[in-house]
């Protein structure tokens, strides 16, 4: 199409409601979608700290469990003592 003017541009040839309001929908949802993704990884991340915490704190309360210590010694139990 040939727009002589910005006004017919805007028309779009009696379907500038149409297609303007198509396009406002399509953006308006991107953003939609970029916000909830980054909601998304916020909550998640949080969810990892608060474990991460959690877990912590079980090992420094009394009674709470100790790190575990892994031995550097290979274990052979099919050896002879």
């Amino acid at each position: 199409m040939i727009w002589t003017s910005a006004s017919e541009f805007w028309a779009m040839g009696g379907y500038g409601v149409y297609v303007w309001g198509s396009m406002g929908v399509s953006a308006a949802l991107m953003l939609l979608e970029v916000w909830l993704a980054r909601v998304g990884r916020r909550q998640a991340l949080d969810a990892v700290c608060e474990a991460m915490d959690a877990a912590q704190d079980e090992t420094h309360e009394p009674g709470g469990m100790a790190p575990t210590v892994l031995s550097t010694s290979p274990i052979n139990p099919g050896a002879a003592s």
